[in-house]
């Protein structure tokens, strides 16, 4: 239940700065989030990590594999479990 309302709050945080966002040759979106919802992206990355059991070895590894999955929950992707309403 906690991975579920941390992926629709991520969700919503990262719809509300999308308009701002710059798309890279390779597909890659790049989102710009400002202070202060950056520090609540953050945290929130932080907690999806250890919710999901994130491993990797560098800080940044662990939330960019927690930002994975909470983008495949919250419906970023063909295989979101909440769709993408």
């Amino acid at each position: 239940m906690l991975g579920v309302a941390v992926a629709e709050e991520t969700r919503r945080l990262l719809r509300l700065h999308l308009a701002s966002r710059e798309e890279e040759g390779d597909g890659t979106v790049l989102v710009d989030v400002p202070y202060p919802d950056a520090a609540v992206v953050t945290a929130l990355l932080d907690v999806a990590a250890e919710c999901f059991g994130e491993r990797g070895d560098s800080v940044e590894e662990i939330r960019q594999a927690a930002l994975e999955t909470l983008l495949q929950l919250a419906g970023f992707d063909g295989e979101s479990q909440l769709g993408s309403g």
